[in-house]
């Protein structure tokens, strides 16, 4: 089984891809995270956990869900992890592999994909340019292969990680500072002028953290909110704004017919 989280769509293609090749079903985390999260396994199934990188770091809600996650017939099943980035992954694996260890469960192997990306909330964050996205989207294609047939063919010990130079400090000390402070819904706002009440930014938001109230979304403040940007990534009109930062900012989801 592929458990995954994604925001803007490029780890669902991944998880997808990864599953047409293995054959095994997916779940998304944000609709178990209220459930009992336990999960009966079948001989030599694979265990898979697909996430994006939030600021160096598993999100919270991935980390949230493993805390809870128990197994029928478990047997040092084969687990894998892989995330998805727009560039550096840190020491994002070797976080999980201890909140794995927590649960008596070995990583087997993990990978790390770059993709566009879709975090503009920094002052240095920008989406990437439409060559740029075309690019790491036609690699990605290419590096899911390689990493399907590890994943297939039960490979351990596999670390195909682009950590960056300082992973230590991208992850422990920026990462911990970012997940314990910026990850808010509070500096979401809308510009009523621009929304047209389609709902879209309800429809897309993996952890029902927005409502529609007179034809506008009001976000609920109530510590759900993993800022992954689907919200305002797919927004029609572009009338969503984390804070001011965004105003300019570009926009992007994964199309599925972009690959």
């Amino acid at each position: 089984m592929i458990f995954y989280f994604s925001g803007t769509g490029n780890t669902k293609w991944a998880a997808e891809t990864i599953a047409q090749s293995t054959n095994e079903r997916l779940i998304a985390i944000a609709d178990e995270l209220n459930n009992e999260c336990h999960y009966s396994l079948e001989e030599g199934e694979r265990i898979g956990f697909c996430f994006p990188v939030h600021g160096w770091q598993p999100p919270h809600i991935v980390r949230m869900f493993i805390s809870k996650l128990s197994f029928s017939n478990y047997n040092d099943n084969y687990t894998y992890a892989l995330c998805t980035c727009g560039d550096t992954v840190g020491h994002t694996m070797r976080i999980l592999a201890k909140d794995l260890s927590n649960k008596n469960m070995i990583l087997s192997s993990c990978f790390s994909i770059i993709m566009p990306e879709s975090y503009v909330c920094l002052p240095f964050m920008y989406t990437d340019t439409e060559e740029k996205e075309a690019n790491k989207i036609n690699n990605a294609r290419t590096v899911i292969k390689t990493i399907s047939e590890d994943i297939v063919n039960y490979r351990k010990g596999i670390e195909r990680l682009v950590k960056g130079a300082t992973p230590w400090l991208y992850s422990y000390v920026i990462g911990n500072y970012f997940n314990k402070r910026m990850v808010t819904d509070k500096p979401f706002n809308v510009n009523n002028s621009e929304c047209i009440g389609c709902g879209l930014c309800e429809k897309v938001c993996p952890t029902k953290n927005i409502i529609i109230q007179d034809n506008k979304p009001t976000w609920k403040l109530n510590g759900d909110c993993t800022c992954c940007l689907a919200c305002y990534h797919h927004c029609p009109k572009h009338a969503i704004n984390y804070g001011k930062i965004t105003r300019k900012r570009g926009q992007y989801y994964f199309k599925e017919n972009i690959i």
